[in-house]
């Protein structure tokens, strides 16, 4: 789901890179002042070596020094961080610096001490961002780099230094830690959330995996009961696939929340375990991995009381508008699978949803209704109810439901197949690879192809149906949705870095290996409710989307006004002091 106006959390990762090695930035530190002591000797020699005891050792300081202490607390800082982090705060330094030579070569003890007092509130306001939110604890290490600039700092500049400098860096540090309250305070008013913390939970989940983001997501949370309907097929006696269909959200990105139920279902079940995707937008996103357990409970409830059946219909290709529909009936139960493609298939919102199988029962008992999920553009929208394109899914299922008693059951006959993609979450495909469910009934195949991923980028669905078609008689292309493939990119669809020509083969051959396991098969219809399970909540996205947007509405012209306000007190500071 993407509106105008919404921040999705997983494109918080835009924002994020890799830090240099940190012998690269030491490197360049150590060059940095060379070229600065030459300079401060030619141009004018009262300042010898300001390079090397007023910018290089300082940082070499605070690199060593950081990452040690950071630990102490049972916290995370890298050694190319802190070594990227003292040189962006030397680089700042030494601009502000030089910058008095634009006014007097006398002003440069006055800009230094200006530019110590500014690198400590950034050191401190990347400390609490990527390591600790606590202000308190971090107060120290951002502290590293000025204080020892002020030590050596007094070699080279007369005595009024010391106090200036120490004043300075204590006006910065006050400004930048009102900064860090007036940046904090929308979201905790509205949520109890604390940005930086969470901002913590986001960058340990991005380098370690952790999960305490799911904590924040928790309290935000609110219970719901949503419907699961599935299709078990037996073979011989056993279960050879089971095709299943939640009414939650696989997001919101990574393993954090149910961004990965396709496998964790998988690994809970026997045999070959698809989920294709249901009606839900970010609004069903679960709050933890741990809800995922509720559904399989759920699943599990009614399997020894199954009813089963031998038979099943062709499936059949209904339209309305730009709604297009494989349906098929197996036993008593009705699966739909719904596209828009080449158009964009997006999300689809839970009332939707919930009101064609409401509609669906009064000829069905299991209505298994699946967005495709399969043609990503550059509108990204959901389908809210009432809408026009509601209105096109609501009468093609009517059509589907009116076909339902006319459908002629065969017997029926199944193969399945999983097979595993050489590519990584990063090129657009999750853990599960490509399944295909091969139907054979009445004397027509059927292919239910199913991408563990985010979306397929728009043109590949058709490229995969023109090549198959003949191969079988139908066949659909259809997505997991799961934001296990959005830790990086907040858009990542099948077949945007890996060419379609790439995955024609693999589809081939998961398709030939269900094709060869067709066999007698027979098959069971259940729908149970999923109880409690907590997710993100109704429109909780987009008052969580408002609230992040007014507070960096507000981020600019603050900063801004209290840099100003610091400046301005380092200068009162100055005339006082000197």
């Amino acid at each position: 789901m993407a509106v105008a106006g919404d921040v999705r959390l997983e494109r918080l990762s835009r924002y994020l890179f890799n830090a240099p090695s940190w012998p690269v930035s030491l490197l360049i530190l150590i060059i940095l002042g060379l070229i600065i002591d030459g300079a401060s000797i030619r141009i004018y020699g009262g300042f010898v070596f300001l390079g090397t005891l007023g910018f290089t050792i300082p940082a070499i300081v605070a690199f060593l020094c950081t990452k040690p202490y950071i630990n102490l607390f049972g916290k995370q800082m890298t050694w190319n961080r802190s070594g990227l982090l003292a040189l962006a705060c030397t680089i700042f330094s030494v601009i502000i610096t030089l910058s008095a030579m634009i006014f007097s070569v006398s002003l440069i003890p006055l800009f230094f001490a200006i530019s110590l007092g500014f690198i400590s509130g950034i050191r401190l306001m990347v400390l609490v961002a990527i390591s600790d939110y606590r202000v308190a604890r971090m107060l120290t290490p951002a502290l590293f780099q000025a204080a020892t600039a002020i030590i050596l700092g007094t070699l080279l500049f007369p005595s009024p230094f010391f106090t200036l400098a120490v004043v300075l860096v204590i006006v910065f540090v006050l400004m930048f830690i009102l900064l860090l309250w007036l940046i904090e305070r929308p979201l905790q008013r509205a949520f109890n959330i604390r940005v930086l913390s969470f901002l913590n939970a986001f960058i340990a989940h991005l380098t370690d995996g952790s999960k305490g983001m799911e904590d924040f997501f928790r309290e935000i949370g609110e219970e719901v009961y949503v419907p699961q309907a599935s299709l078990f097929f037996r073979k011989n006696g056993n279960t050879s696939v089971i095709f299943t269909v939640p009414n939650v959200h696989p997001g919101p990105m990574g393993d954090i929340g149910g961004g990965n139920i396709p496998r964790c279902l998988q690994e809970a079940f026997e045999g070959i375990v698809m989920v294709p995707h249901g009606c839900a937008t970010h609004d069903f996103n679960l709050v933890s991995e741990k809800e995922i357990q509720k559904i399989v409970d759920a699943m599990r409830g009614p399997m020894n009381d199954l009813t089963f059946h031998k038979t099943a219909s062709r499936s059949e290709r209904l339209q309305s508008g730009s709604v297009s529909l494989l349906v098929q009936r197996f036993g008593d139960a009705l699966l739909i699978v719904s596209t828009r493609s080449p158009l964009r298939t997006e999300d689809l919102d839970f009332n939707i949803g919930m009101t064609i199988m409401a509609e669906g029962h009064r000829v069905s008992p299991d209505i298994l209704f699946v967005d495709a999920h399969n043609c990503s553009t550059k509108d990204m929208t959901p389908v809210h109810p009432a809408t026009a394109i509601a209105r096109e899914y609501m009468n093609a299922s009517k059509e589907a439901f009116r076909r339902y008693s006319q459908m002629e059951s065969h017997p029926l006959r199944i193969g399945a197949a999983h097979t595993a993609v050489p590519y990584s979450r990063e090129e657009g495909f999750g853990d599960q690879g490509i399944q295909v469910l091969a139907v054979s009934a009445g004397g027509q195949t059927t292919a239910y192809v199913l991408f563990d991923g985010n979306n397929i980028q728009e043109g590949v669905r058709e490229v995969i149906r023109d090549r198959f078609i003949g191969v079988v008689d139908e066949i659909e292309v259809m997505t997991t949705d799961s934001h296990v493939v959005n830790t990086i990119s907040g858009t990542n669809p099948v077949g945007l870095r890996i060419p379609v020509e790439s995955l024609v083969p693999l589809v081939e051959n998961a398709l030939n290996d269900a094709l060869d396991d067709i066999t007698e098969a027979d098959v069971a219809g259940s729908t149970v409710e999923c109880e409690k399970i907590v997710i993100f909540g109704s429109q909780r996205i987009a008052q969580l989307a408002s609230a992040i947007n007014a507070m960096l509405s507000l981020i600019g012209p603050v900063s801004i006004a209290l840099l100003l306000l610091a400046f301005l007190l380092s200068l009162i500071a100055y005339l006082v002091i000197t």
